[in-house]
């Protein structure tokens, strides 16, 4: 069997990919790695973005009430900006925007 967290990994970066096929080449994703459960998250994704604007790594919990939190970390390890209770449809809109591609 599979390792749980592998495959919720696996599930986020399909859902990215579904809801839009170029997104991880626009924002220069790279380095992927799935995230472990533990006390706030079920599982999760992170991986490396050079984009426009954010240059460093974007997190992609999935939390135990089946919402993601995404996190934004800087070159420097850094919190910029944490973005809670989204549901994985929104998940391009959500990084996009701090990509800069979207008015606010």
């Amino acid at each position: 069997m599979e390792n749980p967290s592998i495959q919720i990994a696996q599930t986020i970066l399909y859902q990215i990919k579904y809801l839009d096929r170029s997104a991880l080449m626009a924002w220069g994703a790279k380095s992927f790695c799935s995230l472990s459960e533990n006390k706030t998250r079920v599982g999760g994704l992170s991986f490396k973005v050079n984009g426009l604007t954010h240059k460093g790594w974007v997190t992609i919990e999935l939390d135990w009430l089946d919402t993601y939190t995404v996190v934004f970390t800087n070159r420097k390890r850094e919190i910029v900006k944490t973005v809670e209770g989204v549901y994985y449809d929104m998940l391009i809109d959500v990084i996009d925007y701090i990509e800069g591609k979207h008015a606010a």
